[in-house]
């Protein structure tokens, strides 16, 4: 082991191992996630090249052999919890996405949340034996989060008892739909419904795609892959255009919305409803923030303290860029972050899930803040991921710029949440649209409860901020949410006064209303963390975890200061008290940081990362994993003598 990081590792100042169970959910939770690793990374199917160094094609040719030896082993040893799966899955993969995430992720959850029980029978036990692999086709390449303006049509034939479904036009086409360019034989479908020559909106329908023998497409089905891509290249994100394709009327998801056999129409109890499995992504994408950021923090903050540059004392040696404060500056509040994010990612499952055993009971009336919450904290936490990833690779210096560090494809990856699932901008401003409505509410007498309390009639008599205290820090993002939220609403109605319409006072508050909504969703972390610091019953965790906590808290007002400030939450002389905290606190959690990305524990597998190795030995790996690639099989190039010395032999 490198002798910087095993002093790194000496005497930290809690039970790495209690952590790393408090993440987990338990001792159990983690021996279970740790056999399943170990059944992954010991069998040598699983074995294989960088993938740096395929193909698109290579690539997903290498994804789908591992899609199919998963799908094997997953019933090859009995996995039928889908936490097992699930972790199975991630071990596998190593976090990255595949083809089969559409079908795990949105097919089979959407026929558990919108089919009837004959249509369970009939599409779910053979999907979950993957004798139908499914998609979940939805955007289209002309509209994405405007749900509203997609313009797949599906005409209802009430002679034939069939729909017809088309893309009348190239906007129409589906486009982006995971596994559907060349792995999925069937699809969930949303498209606009037609019957008794009313359109009814949005609605899904399993479309069959391919022949189940042969796996080529059926008549009206054209499909095939949209091409290298950013990032994703080891999945097929496909293309979809239907001509005049026929399903049976029983193909439509029916649990909720239904079509009788004479065309008419019944609406669901709910709109919301048609939406629930889009809600469960994006909860479920705020779970898997803290693991793309705890990858990138671990590589990053490893990568620190075994870099050496710039010696300061001739003969001395040269620090580890870990101790500058600036490297700290960067790595430790994203660390926090991390930390942040994970008990955010538990909050909004724990919401998930209560709220739909309450729909399940035929209680809608929480469907709206279920909404309004996802959209927001996917919105929110892929923000700051994405560029939390960035700011690791950059602190990699010029090795963080190579594949060999795993951070070029952590981000890659990881930059489709800002858009899939709904674009960030607009799902902010789905939270605002509800924070409005609840400042509507209350103008009308109407207390609110939950996470938008604050927006309730209160005496101002708030003590000042205490920086030493995480509660009086909390209570400083939630004075800021709650101007925020008032002073746009203020500004919306000055706008309706001045003879605005509801639609012109809207857009000339959208980015008042999107800012708004961040420092709602910043609230809602700060308070969670917080929150969940008294529930640890070991002391040394606590300790670290209010520590990080704090060091959150504080960045976050001093990123924010002028919100803080208009607010009336924060003066100069506090903000400087503030920065002089966080800078001791950057100081006192810098011989911790090691330990904190161990509690991860992410294996050197799952992590895929030169610079991130356990054992700190960067310099012989990368120099080895640059002589494993394929431009370097041969000394001399075949281009050369194509090429190069026609033009060096030749008089210019």
């Amino acid at each position: 082991m490198n002798p910087d990081i095993k002093k790194e590792r000496e005497g930290p100042a809690f039970d790495v191992e209690a952590v790393t169970n408090l993440l987990d959910g338990g001792r159990d939770v983690t021996e279970r996630r740790r056999q399943l690793e170990a059944l992954v990374e010991n069998d040598p199917e699983f074995l294989s090249q960088p993938l740096s160094f395929l193909s698109q094609s290579g690539r997903y040719d290498h994804a789908i052999k591992r899609c199919a030896r998963m799908i094997q082993q997953i019933k090859k040893l009995g996995l039928t919890d889908p936490k097992d799966i699930s972790l199975y899955k991630r071990a596998v993969f190593c976090g990255r996405p595949c083809p089969l995430d559409l079908h795990l992720g949105m097919f089979l959850p959407m026929l558990l949340n919108q089919a009837t029980e004959d249509q369970l029978e009939h599409f779910f036990l053979p999907a979950w034996q993957c004798q139908i692999i499914g998609t979940y086709a939805q955007t289209e390449m002309g509209h994405g989060t405007f749900l509203r303006g997609l313009e797949t049509t599906a005409l209802y034939d009430p002679r034939t008892q069939e729909f017809v479904l088309n893309t009348p036009t190239v906007t129409a086409i589906k486009w982006w739909p995971g596994g559907l360019g060349k792995t999925a034989n069937h699809a969930v479908v949303l498209a606009q419904l037609y019957t008794k020559g009313t359109c009814q909106g949005l609605n899904a329908f399993i479309v069959q795609l391919r022949d189940l023998e042969t796996h080529a497409p059926l008549p009206g089905i054209i499909v095939g892959d949209i091409g290298p891509k950013f990032g994703f290249n080891d999945v097929d994100n496909g293309f979809l255009k239907l001509e005049n394709v026929r399903i049976p009327r029983t193909n439509m998801l029916m649990k909720f919305a239904k079509v009788e056999e004479d065309g008419t129409y019944i609406r669901p109890p709910s709109d919301k409803l048609a939406y629930g499995t889009m809600v469960f992504i994006r909860a479920l994408i705020v779970s898997e923030a803290s693991y793309v950021l705890a990858k990138a923090c671990t590589i990053a903050i490893r990568y620190s303290v075994v870099r050496r540059q710039s010696q300061q004392t001739p003969g001395a040696p040269e620090p580890q860029i870990l101790d500058y404060q600036t490297q700290q500056h960067k790595l430790l509040p994203l660390l926090a972050t991390t930390y942040a994010f994970h008990f955010i990612g538990n909050y909004v499952s724990k919401m998930y899930q209560n709220i739909s055993e309450s729909v399940d009971a035929g209680n809608y009336s929480q469907l709206n803040e279920l909404h309004a919450t996802s959209a927001g904290l996917k919105a929110f936490t892929t923000w700051i991921v994405v560029a939390g990833v960035e700011t690791c690779r950059m602190a990699c210096g010029g090795h963080g710029f190579s594949c060999a560090s795993g951070l070029p494809e952590l981000y890659t990856n990881s930059a489709p949440s800002c858009t899939y699932e709904g674009e960030n901008t607009v799902m902010m401003l789905q939270t605002a649209r509800y924070l409005m409505k609840c400042v509507g509410l209350v103008r009308n007498g109407i207390l609110l409860e939950g996470n938008v309390m604050y927006l309730n009639p209160a005496f101002d008599n708030r003590p000042r901020l205490d920086p030493q205290s995480v509660a009086s820090l909390v209570g400083a993002f939630c004075d800021r949410a709650s101007w925020m939220v008032t002073h746009v609403s203020q500004g919306l109605q000055s706008q309706l006064n001045c003879g605005k319409s509801q639609k012109e006072a809207w857009n000339n508050m959208l980015v008042e209303l999107v800012r708004a909504s961040e420092s709602h969703c910043h609230y809602v972390v700060v308070k969670t963390f917080a929150e969940e610091l008294e529930g640890v019953q070991d002391s040394g965790s606590r300790a670290i975890l209010s520590s990080l906590c704090h060091l959150y808290a504080l960045h976050g007002i001093t990123q924010h200061s002028g919100d803080f400030m208009q607010a009336g939450v924060l003066n100069g002389e506090e903000l400087e008290q503030v920065s002089k905290i966080l800078r001791t606190l950057l100081s006192s959690l810098r011989r911790q940081a090691v330990p904190l990305t161990d509690a991860f524990d992410i294996s050197d597998v799952q992590l895929s990362s030169v610079l991130g190795r356990h054992d700190g030995n960067v310099y012989n790996a990368l120099y080895a994993w640059a002589r494993t690639a394929p431009l370097n099989k041969s000394q001399v190039h075949e281009s050369y003598d194509k090429y190069m010395k026609p033009l060096q032999k030749s008089k210019l």
